[in-house]
């Protein structure tokens, strides 16, 4: 049952796609005319395999060097996913395909869509999964700034404020950070 609402969401979300994708096609047509849009379309996927071989290449080589050095591939894993579907996107015909995977395949704009899907993602998994604290800090001056000084013992530091907000319970005991 639930893989058929899935089924059913990415057809519905594939159908709403490809007419977006075919009216701004018709309104850039309109804009600048038909055989402009059509090349404009060419050099956007020409673009598009030429961003994924460069960036791709640079992913790989920074997981094969994270793997050399056994470091935790995380970021650089999906940084190398975001270029595939950024790739991708470029690669195949259609304008709002375009932006999108310009915007996985550019450097400075990869953060901001990674930044975007993990709050997607984390957003829907269960509270089990996500865990039962997630806490935001800022870290202040010390405690003796705010009251009177007192005299800790050499090699020490005196304890740091650190202001937060506090979690409201969620329901079944989980809690979730409410700013």
């Amino acid at each position: 049952m639930f893989h058929l609402l899935i089924g059913q969401r990415l057809r519905l979300l594939a159908g709403l796609w490809a007419l977006l994708e075919v009216l701004v096609f018709v309104l850039v047509a309109s804009w600048i005319g038909l055989g402009w849009t059509i090349l404009a379309a060419l050099a956007t996927s020409a673009l598009g395999w030429v961003l994924l071989a460069r960036q791709g290449v640079r992913a790989v080589t920074d997981l094969r060097e994270r793997a050399r050095t056994r470091q935790g591939a995380g970021r650089a894993l999906g940084d190398a996913g975001l270029i595939a579907v950024g790739g991708l996107l470029m690669v195949l015909p259609g304008f709002v395909g375009d932006v999108l995977g310009l915007l996985c395949l550019l450097p400075g704009t990869r953060g901001l869509v990674r930044a975007l899907l993990s709050r997607f993602v984390v957003a829907r998994l269960p509270d089990a999964v996500r865990g039962s604290v997630r806490v935001g800090s800022t870290r202040v001056a010390s405690v003796s700034d705010h009251v009177e000084p007192v005299v800790y013992p050499t090699g020490t530091e005196p304890p740091r404020v650190i202001e937060g907000d506090v979690l409201d319970p969620g329901p079944h005991g989980s809690t979730r950070w409410s700013p």
